[in-house]
């Protein structure tokens, strides 16, 4: 298989940071679930997780992700764009590429991944929210896989924003489908893409208050209303621990 479609022909000099040994440390998890004050109702109280992200790696990264990457920095600097003040970091994790890209110049990095003749990363399959409490100064992360349907290729951006101010740049001007995906990235999380032209509500009620998939969200603890009876909270109907 051509390496244009797989990360298979990946060079076998290129040492990505394994999740294991090495990376960021971000959280040490209990329990099945990871929560706090007693939610955990798993019976799994005993479990001890370490959560760790994956460090940057260096190059060589390996195949064409060295020709994708090459080609971007080159791109933002004939825009004028220090490749180092764009991308925060490269990662080779498990055969996958991710740019993590300053919020503030991820629109002009997105063009240039969509634009660019020899990247033509034409198709974005939507973003993703991801909420790392123990992430201190970018708690919130958004994640985009994108696809050159012209070259056979997928990589990862991921861009993070703080709690305390978690607005990230919309894509929809460049990426039309990413509409309905943030919005839902708002509804569940919080994040506030900027530009967006009618961010709101999905899923949810539009009087909801919280955003149900953030790790800080209560685990089970709301209680439910159905056909006029009250069902308490999952937390407070068991407790195997």
């Amino acid at each position: 298989m051509s390496d244009h479609t797989h990360g298979e022909g990946q060079n076998g000099n290129a040492v990505p940071a394994p999740r294991d040994t090495g990376g960021e440390v971000i959280r040490v998890r209990k329990g099945m679930f990871g929560a706090n004050n007693g939610g955990d109702t798993s019976g799994y109280g005993g479990l001890v997780r370490t959560v760790t992200l994956p460090g940057a790696s260096s190059r060589p990264y390996g195949g064409w992700f060295d020709e994708v990457a090459d080609e971007l920095e080159g791109a933002l600097e004939e825009q004028d764009l220090l490749p180092e003040n764009a991308i925060e970091k490269t990662v080779v994790d498990r055969d996958e590429l991710t740019f993590h890209i300053a919020r503030e110049h991820l629109v002009q990095v997105a063009r240039t991944l969509r634009d660019d003749p020899a990247l033509r990363f034409e198709l974005c399959t939507g973003v993703s929210g991801v909420h790392f409490p123990g992430d201190k100064g970018r708690e919130l992360h958004a994640v985009y896989h994108l696809r050159s349907l012209t070259h056979g290729r997928l990589i990862r951006l991921e861009v993070s924003a703080p709690d305390s101010d978690p607005h990230i740049p919309s894509l929809v001007g460049i990426y039309p489908t990413n509409d309905w995906h943030e919005r839902e990235a708002y509804d569940f999380f919080g994040l506030v893409f900027d530009g967006h032209p009618a961010l709101t509500r999905i899923m949810m009620p539009d009087d909801w208050q919280g955003f149900p998939q953030r790790k800080d969200y209560p685990l089970g603890g709301i209680a439910v209303e159905y056909k006029g009876a009250q069902i308490p909270a999952p937390d407070q109907r068991r407790s195997y621990s």
